[in-house]
């Protein structure tokens, strides 16, 4: 499956109906981005929280992953940055307590991009505890120490927190970008908006780069 296929098939259903495409550059509230109703506290102090909302199995995630990552690098010390991986149930479980597991033991910008080639590479779908353990021996990381952390009640409260944060920030679909706890953007947004396929994703870094400068200029 083409993880872009769903955008691009959006955008040129807009583009046939006489749809202008949106601007990235100047993104429209409603369009490329939205504003939160209820303003969400951040961690960042007087820097920029950057949060992403995303999921390993998530077609959509991982081809946005090497944009993103990009972007991240780029930006520096501008932003505080982090990731929330979304619940779905139980089928999901086990693929959101490996992403907590491996932010808890400090081991996530290692192996987050290791753990997307896996899933969407080598098809290893992190379906059961078992299979999660498996792959975290095989790609090095100490058996015992890991299944201690995935099993703790620290990496539990992070599995809850994600809960609790999604409903906040009303995430709908993922990838979704939160920017400072007041505006949401994601790829699918600018699609629906008439950017079509590739260009939606690196279009969603435009809009990020326009409403971190806002969300900076209003710090001040």
């Amino acid at each position: 499956m083409n993880p872009l296929r769903r955008l691009t098939c959006t955008a040129a259903l807009l583009a046939a109906s006489g749809i202008a495409f949106a601007s990235p550059t100047a993104p429209k509230e409603g369009a490329e981005y939205q504003a939160l109703p209820d303003v969400q506290p951040t961690g960042a102090g007087g820097k920029v929280e950057v949060i992403e909302f995303f999921a390993y199995y998530c077609p959509h995630c991982y081809a946005f992953e090497p944009h993103l990552a990009e972007w991240v690098k780029k930006q520096g010390d501008n932003i505080v940055f982090r990731r929330v991986h979304v619940p779905r149930g139980a089928p999901v479980a086990a693929q959101q307590r490996l992403f907590f597991t491996l932010e808890s033991l400090g081991l996530l910008d290692q192996y987050h991009a290791k753990v997307f080639n896996a899933y969407h590479v080598d098809h290893v779908h992190f379906a059961q505890d078992e299979e999660v353990f498996d792959w975290a021996s095989r790609a090095g990381i100490d058996r015992a120490k890991f299944v201690d952390a995935y099993r703790s009640f620290g990496v539990q409260a992070k599995v809850r927190r994600a809960q609790a944060m999604m409903e906040a920030y009303r995430v709908t679909h993922w990838p979704m970008i939160a920017i400072d706890g007041r505006f949401l953007t994601s790829p699918g947004m600018l699609a629906e908006s008439g950017t079509p396929g590739e260009a939606a994703l690196d279009g969603t870094l435009k809009v990020m780069d326009a409403l971190v400068t806002r969300a900076k200029a209003d710090k001040k």
